[in-house]
Order: structure tokens, then C-alpha cells, then sequence
């Protein structure tokens, strides 16, 4: 379903703008009238209609569907089964699927099925996300050509064609958002290595922003990752919580990224010490409204989405309530929750009971709702 209205947008977007030819009562004079196609150069305009059907389709939903959209699933090896993912979609508990770890023809079997699942209930259509840097994508979908390591991309021009290949891959598949690209220095081998593109941050910094441009030209959601950068830190976040000691010399970086219009933010399971200002004491970033609203909305001015890291990884699997505290740091969207239903419904108590949290989550739904209209999935 996601193909055809994918081939639909490209086929309007080819012919131009929609006419629709309206008669005056005097004259007979016809006045043309065009439909927009939104793309993703528009999701932070200032745009009346867009808002209006942002706001259109908000409030088609129920508070539960609401919080149901910032939730992440992942189907494949390491996620839930097809017949969990359909039942989370049924009842509005989620609103998108990170593909993770599988077969490219599997992958868009997945994402055929889930479509109808979704069409069939009557609910938003799903942001199906991958972990598609140059470095990780043979691993995490096989069926692809071998892409070449991110620290073996040199050149603007390196880059711009490893990330064309890849975005065009993956909007063929169906696939809307690519947590990549991996702006951290590539300092730490445990776990960032070959997935950084150096470790200078001026190198870094203009790959980056090659990588995004061309990612979100062709149509997918570009994500850089992992703020406040996995880099400069020893040991490996998906077994437990790392530290930034001292001053956080990766986010100019992001600084640049922000302002060059990236969509999408991943915070990093990163515990910060020894810093006055954004110390964490001892909680991941993830989990900290210090630094996810504090610094990255607030004080850097970041207004697309901010994503979790993955919420089963070691640094975060054992904090109680880790899913619901990272929303209440300012999170928008929360990748593979333990348990979606159990989550939402602990968000809904207490938007009962708060007002600015509410709203809050109002304002992250309606974030979600727009980047899908400007993907083509919403009409």
C-alpha cells in the first residue's frame, strides 16, 4: 500500500500540481486552484495548510492513539513477531517499525503486510525506520550491494553517492527514516569504529551534513546519532551506561546539523559527570529533561524529532520506568519499549493528572503527524 502511495506522490509530484478548475457565478471565469504535495523541505515551514492538515489529523485520533505514535517496534530477528507488531497496530499502540536484522525481501513482505493491517483498522500509516548507516546496513538487512565502511568515505562526493545508493534502496522498500548518519568522533572502538567518518570534528561535520541533505532530498528522514556524542566515552552503551567526563566536546557538531536542517536526533544512553551545568548524575541522557528539553530543544533550538536510543540496550533495561521517564525528559519518539500497551497507559495516567505534560505530548504526536505528511504517507 505504501508503494502505491509512494509511486502516487512521485507521479504528482512529476506532473506538476493538481488543478481543479472552479467557476465564478458572474463570468464563468475559471480560477485555478492547486493542491500542495508536501515534501520534507517542508516540515519546518511555516505553512498554514499544513498545519491545518496536521491538525486534521490529530484530532481524528484518541489520546491513547496519540501516545501510541511515539512508540518504535522492531520487527526481525531481534524484534517482536509479525503477529505481535499486527496486534500493537490494531489497537493504535504504535507508530512506526524499525526493521531490524533480516532478509530485503522479508523486510518488504513486512512492510506490505502491516500496511494492510494498518488500512484495514483505520489508523495512521506507519514510519518504517532502519539502521542504515554505510557501515551496519549488510548486517542489519541482507539482499543489498556491500556498501563500503563510513571511515572509508573521504570525500563530499564519497558521500553523497553512498547515501543516494542507500536512501533510494530503502524508499524503494518503503523504509522513511535511517538512523544514520553517525556523527560521533570516531574515537571510541567499542563501539562507534568504522561508523564514525573520522575523528575531527570538521570532517565530520560536512560528511554529516552531505549525508543528511541527500538522504532527505530523495524522501528519507536522516537521523543524526548520538547526542551528546558516544565518541569521546569508553565502553559500549548497549551493555551499560557510559560517561561523558567533563565538557561535551561533540555537540558543535550538532550545533552545525541543526542548523543545516536535520529532522531526526537520536540521545544516546551517555550518563554526563564532572560537568556543572549538564551533569546527570549517573542517568543516561536519554532519560535526563536537563538535556534532552534543557539543551537540545531548549538551548540549541532543536524543534524536529528526538528519538531514543533502543530501549532494551544495557544502560537503560534496568531503570524502572525507563520508557515513560524518557518522554517526561522530552523525548518524542521511543524505540522498542518493553511493553507498549503497559507504557501508554502509564502515560496516560499521568497527562490525567498534568496539563503541561499533556500538552506536551500533544506537541510530540503533532511533530510525528507532520513529518509523515511530508513524507507522502498523509494525504
Amino acid at each position: 500500500m505504501k508503494i502505491i502511495i509512494s509511486f502516487l506522490v512521485l507521479s504528482l509530484l512529476y506532473c506538476g500540481n493538481k488543478v481543479e478548475g472552479e467557476f465564478t457565478e458572474a463570468k464563468d471565469i475559471p480560477t485555478i486552484k492547486t493542491k500542495k504535495i508536501f515534501t520534507l523541505s517542508d516540515f519546518y515551514s511555516d505553512d498554514k495548510s499544513l498545519d491545518e492538515i496536521v491538525e486534521r489529523e490529530f484530532n481524528l485520533l484518541s489520546d491513547y492513539e496519540r501516545v501510541g505514535q511515539m512508540l518504535v517496534s522492531a520487527a526481525g530477528v531481534y524484534g517482536k513477531s509479525e503477529a505481535e507488531i499486527n496486534g500493537l497496530i490494531e489497537r493504535g499502540s504504535i507508530g512506526g517499525v524499525l526493521l531490524l536484522k533480516g532478509d530485503r525481501d522479508e523486510f518488504s513482505g513486512y512492510i506490505n503486510r502491516f500496511d494492510e493491517t494498518s488500512v484495514m483498522n483505520n489508523k495512521l500509516p506507519l514510519i518504517y525506520s532502519a539502521d542504515a548507516e554505510p557501515s551496519l546496513i549488510n548486517k542489519k538487512i541482507s539482499g543489498f550491494p556491500e556498501f563500503q565502511p563510513t571511515n572509508t568515505l573521504k570525500t563530499k562526493e564519497e558521500t553523497k553517492q553512498s547515501a543516494d545508493e542507500i536512501s533510494r534502496i530503502l524508499f524503494q522498500m518503503g523504509i522513511s527514516q535511517n538512523y544514520a548518519p553517525v556523527v560521533d568522533l570516531g574515537i571510541n572502538t567499542a563501539i562507534i569504529g568504522n561508523r564514525a567518518f573520522g575523528t575531527d570534528v570538521e570532517t565530520i561535520t560536512t560528511l554529516a551534513k552531505e549525508f543528511i541533505k541527500t538522504s532527505q532530498d530523495i524522501g528519507i528522514i536522516a537521523t543524526a546519532k548520538h547526542f551528546p556524542g558516544h565518541g569521546n566515552v569508553k565502553g559500549d552503551s548497549h551493555k551499560n551506561v557510559v560517561y561523558i567526563d567533563g565538557d561535551m566536546k561533540e555537540i558543535e557538531i550538532y550545533e552545525s546539523l541543526i542548523k543545516s536542517g536535520v529532522i531526526s536526533i537520536m540521545i544516546g544512553h551517555i550518563a554526563i559527570k564532572n560537568n556543572k551545568e549538564y551533569n546527570t548524575n549517573g542517568v543516561p541522557s536519554t532519560l535526563s529533561y536537563n538535556i534532552v528539553t534543557g539543551l537540545l530543544k531548549e538551548e540549541m533550538g532543536f524543534k524536529g524529532l528526538i528519538i531514543t536510543d533502543a530501549m532494551n540496550m544495557g544502560a537503560v533495561s534496568k531503570i524502572k520506568s525507563a520508557s515513560l521517564k524518557a518522554i517526561e525528559a522530552g523525548c518524542d519518539m521511543i524505540l522498542m519499549p518493553e511493553n507498549e500497551d503497559r507504557l501508554i497507559n502509564s502515560v496516560l495516567e499521568k497527562m490525567g493528572s498534568d496539563e503541561k505534560f499533556r500538552e506536551r505530548i500533544y506537541e510530540s504526536t503533532r511533530k510525528i503527524i507532520r513529518a509523515k505528511i511530508c513524507l507522502g504517507l498523509i494525504s
